[in-house]
């Protein structure tokens, strides 16, 4: 989201040209269209956020996206666009999953500053029945981001501040438990929002919106972060850098997508290190399918496996406006495949 600063400064060019100047393009990007955008999150002004892609065990056309509205609660689509279910349960900001077949529902985290608070929601694997489980406190204000892992049966959540602070929780959460415990502290110079863990790799990432986008070995004593890329590279990236995601394929191949929100751009990476970036895309408007473009994206989520329709997986993300700036913000599918033909990426394998 435009910090007020930037708001200033955009709108003081555009009195004195009389227009805003669109975001540049750089060489080589490409532009890649949605295949489907769902219903709008239904608040005007700033609301749509972030998404989390659930994938149905029993039938994969029964997945889900959950979305945020960060004037309300959660929104709940189907494949199709349409939306499912509605939970107003306050200001969630930004959300994630993950699922195991080890039990009989999915757990999702979400970033809740009204209550200061990790909201936890169940999803039933069986029905796809979303249920809101309750809040577990942080002890501060305003979480911002948020993100997920699983890992030796346990889950965690590394929610992000706006003054820098990752913390990363152990969650225990089920029909009959609520619990959360703070584990460790990890602090950045600026604001930060987007993050997403690796967990094969060991590995969290984070975007600090105004600097760049960082890296975490989150098992260590004492995480150090390591600067992957810099806003203003000639990758593309661009304050602020917001959702964060990855492709994943087997054997930690894959491709890691960044937001960056000011020039309506997504940066790929590569998913093992050094990070090497693969190139940038927009997305454009479909004309046949009447969709309109993406600007100003927030958070994102990618789902590696097949869905109907999308066999190399779906790049879902948030779109600013529909079609104007603050105007039923929604969210926004694009086939994976697409992304990989328009930068020319390597099909790999899936995890």
């Amino acid at each position: 989201m435009l910090r007020p600063a930037l708001f200033a400064a955009a709108a003081s060019f555009a009195l004195v040209t009389g227009c805003a100047s669109p975001p540049p393009v750089i060489e080589g990007q490409a532009v890649v269209m949605a295949s489907m955008e769902t219903a709008p999150a239904g608040a005007r002004g700033d609301a749509a956020d972030d998404p989390a892609v659930w994938l149905s065990p029993a039938d994969a056309s029964k997945s889900l996206i959950l979305g945020t509205n960060k004037q309300e609660g959660l929104v709940v689509y189907n494949l199709d666009g349409t939306e499912a279910a509605r939970l107003p349960i306050g200001l969630i900001n930004n959300i994630d999953i993950r699922q195991s077949a080890d039990r009989p529902y999915d757990v999702a985290v979400a970033s809740n500053d009204q209550v200061n608070a990790i909201s936890v929601f169940l999803v039933d694997r069986a029905t796809g029945a979303v249920s809101h489980r309750g809040d577990v406190p942080t002890g501060r204000l305003e979480p911002y981001g948020i993100c997920s892992a699983r890992e030796g049966y346990r889950d965690y959540a590394a929610v992000t501040y706006k003054d820098g602070t990752v913390e990363i929780w152990a969650v225990s959460a089920s029909p009959l438990e609520l619990a959360g415990q703070l584990v460790k502290t990890v602090k950045l110079a600026t604001q930060l929002e987007g993050c997403v863990f690796d967990e094969p790799q060991g590995l969290l990432f984070v975007g600090e919106e105004a600097r760049g986008f960082w890296k975490m070995s989150y098992r260590d004593e004492t995480p150090v972060p390591e600067l992957i890329d810099e806003v203003g590279s000639a990758a593309g990236l661009a304050a602020d850098v917001e959702g964060i995601s990855i492709w994943r394929g087997k054997d930690n191949t894959g491709w890691i997508v960044a937001s960056a929100q000011a020039d309506d751009r997504f940066v790929v990476y590569d998913r093992k290190a050094p990070h090497t970036a693969m190139g940038s895309f927009s997305i454009g408007a479909n004309g046949a399918l009447d969709i309109d473009k993406v600007t100003h994206t927030d958070g994102l989520d990618i789902f590696s496996g097949a869905l109907p329709g999308y066999p190399r997986g779906i790049l879902t993300v948030q779109d600013d406006g529909n079609p104007k700036s603050g105007v039923d913000q929604n969210f926004k599918v694009v086939s994976w495949a697409d992304v990989e033909a328009a930068l020319g990426l390597p099909v790999l394998e899936a995890e």
